[in-house]
């Protein structure tokens, strides 16, 4: 069986992918920040044999041929799924901390892969949503095609844009590179909006801990939610395996993927968990006000289902197993 390099592999999104990955039979590096980081993925896969699972160190994706030794490999790596990303939750200078690691991270490996392991045949890359969403001018429907109009000025400027501005200026190098090296492989890009599902390594992604917050109670005095924001999601189980199926199925590649299961709300949400977990009512604002706009944007997610041949769970499923997975050591 084939043999993948998944970077940032103790991530909330590439743990899941790294699920899909074994059970599927692959032989996996992943990448880790340090010895511990690595250590923790093998604990949590003590039944994998020998030399199907491993891992390398790579402290700083943003470093100057930080993927060129993690891409080598005997035997050599067949894929690369590339995860790994800046996503701090506090920032200081945004060219510094946010934007210059993520596109110098994707360039970094893009470039180790050409140079040092020529077997590579595809690599996908974890891009966003970020890199399609037009809050401006948002199109009646989004799809593959819409890229966010964000400049570089602005994602300085303005420090709400500068993680968007990271993942389409991180997508669209990545994408130059293909058109400019020629390398000896192609690329996929996946785009997801929010992500919710079952916890893994007891880490907490940044879209659960809206999550963690209603099963906690934070929100039950008053009926007023937090902004939802982005009102499309997918399950990050559905994701893994969008990534994996991008590596498989021959037609994926140099395409885009708008991974999205379809809308949700925060009020949609809570009512989810309320009636998954009717334990856990009291903690619940008890008649919250969906803030789902009467003229949201559409969404075209048809290529997933066509090209990768994913199906999505639904909103009740992903809450259900979400709230299964935090329950156990958040309350």
């Amino acid at each position: 069986m084939a043999k993948v390099l998944l970077t940032g592999g103790t991530g909330f999104i590439a743990s899941h992918i790294l699920n899909v990955l074994l059970e599927r039979g692959y032989s996996v590096t992943a990448t880790v920040r340090s010895i511990t980081k690595g250590e923790t993925i093998l604990a949590s896969h003590n039944n994998i044999p020998n030399g199907k699972l491993s891992y390398v160190v790579v402290p700083d994706i943003a470093a100057e041929g930080a993927f060129d030794l993690a891409v080598q490999s005997t035997p050599p790596f067949d894929y690369v799924i590339h995860t790994a990303s800046p996503f701090p939750d506090s920032f200081i200078d945004p060219v510094k901390d946010l934007l210059n690691p993520a596109i110098n991270g994707t360039t970094g490996i893009l470039k180790g892969i050409k140079a040092h392991a020529p077997s590579v045949k595809r690599v996908v890359i974890t891009s966003s949503f970020a890199a399609i969403v037009n809050t401006a001018s948002p199109p009646k429907v989004y799809d593959e095609t819409s890229w966010n109009p964000v400049t570089w000025d602005e994602a300085v400027a303005d420090r709400s844009l500068a993680y968007r501005g990271s993942k389409t200026f991180a997508e669209k190098v990545a994408w130059e590179f293909i058109e400019k090296e020629s390398p000896g492989f192609d690329l996929v890009a996946i785009n997801p909006p929010l992500v919710y599902g079952p916890n893994t390594l007891n880490s907490l992604n940044t879209s659960n801990q809206r999550i963690r917050d209603f099963i906690q109670g934070k929100h039950a005095t008053a009926n007023e939610l937090p902004p939802t924001g982005t009102f499309l999601w997918v399950d990050v189980r559905d994701l893994a395996l969008a990534h994996v199926r991008a590596i498989e199925v021959p037609e994926a590649g140099g395409n885009r993927f708008f991974v999205t299961a379809g809308h949700c709300s925060n009020k949609r949400i809570v009512d989810a968990i309320r009636e998954t977990h009717p334990e856990l009512a009291l903690r619940l604002p008890r008649d919250p006000v969906d803030d789902f706009p009467g003229r949201c944007y559409g969404f075209d997610n048809g290529r997933v289902g066509r090209v990768l041949g994913v199906e999505f769970r639904s909103l009740r499923e992903c809450m259900r197993d979400t709230v299964s997975s935090l329950v156990a050591y958040i309350l």
